[in-house]
């Protein structure tokens, strides 16, 4: 089922999210919803909170940048209860980003090039490793979402003020995409 995704301005998207346990309900069915909601929104990934659920569950499907990255070809994964234990530093690449959060609004983000995380797979066995190029990257802007930041909360303050009539379009439901979509409606 393809679920709306919650644009800036929801408070969902700013809270810290919970982490679940082993037996938490249709488990299998959520993770099969956002990853058609993701491929439907043409998104490279998909944190809970961007369906309304303050817990951490992410999935990432990068086969869509197979052509130009073919080491991607098939890589659909579940995260759940990601966390990132540490930002290897040594390396850090700008590169612009996007959110299915924020349509409309792409700004260039410096991160980490190397993440430690741990989290649990899709059938729940438990991971603690190294990751790093795009999939790294993709993993910072998504489980930054389970912290309750966006992207545009690593860019400068001069750009997020040059971006603040864009911000608060979002919030007024001033804007248009191709996905079904739930919006604050602050006026």
């Amino acid at each position: 089922m393809t679920l709306p995704i919650y644009i800036y301005g929801q408070p969902v998207l700013r809270k810290v999210a919970q982490d679940i346990p082993n037996d938490y309900p249709n488990l299998k069915e959520l993770i099969q919803d956002m990853f058609e909601t993701n491929t439907a929104s043409d998104g490279v990934g998909l944190a809970a909170p961007q369906i309304g659920k303050a817990i951490r569950v992410v999935i990432i499907d990068l086969d869509v940048l197979s052509d130009d990255l073919p080491e991607y070809k098939d890589f659909r994964h579940a995260y759940i209860n990601a966390h990132i234990l540490d930002y290897d530093d040594s390396e850090t690449e700008t590169m612009e980003e996007g959110c299915l959060s924020l349509p409309a609004i792409h700004e260039r983000v410096t991160r980490a090039k190397r993440i430690h995380v741990q989290y649990l797979d899709e059938d729940l066995q438990p991971h603690d490793e190294w990751v790093d190029g795009y999939l790294a990257r993709v993993m910072q802007h998504e489980f930054d979402h389970l912290e309750g930041k966006l992207f545009i909360d690593r860019i400068s303050p001069l750009r997020r003020q040059l971006i603040k009539s864009k911000l608060r379009a979002l919030t007024q439901g001033r804007f248009r995409c191709g996905y079904k979509t739930k919006v604050a409606l602050k006026h």
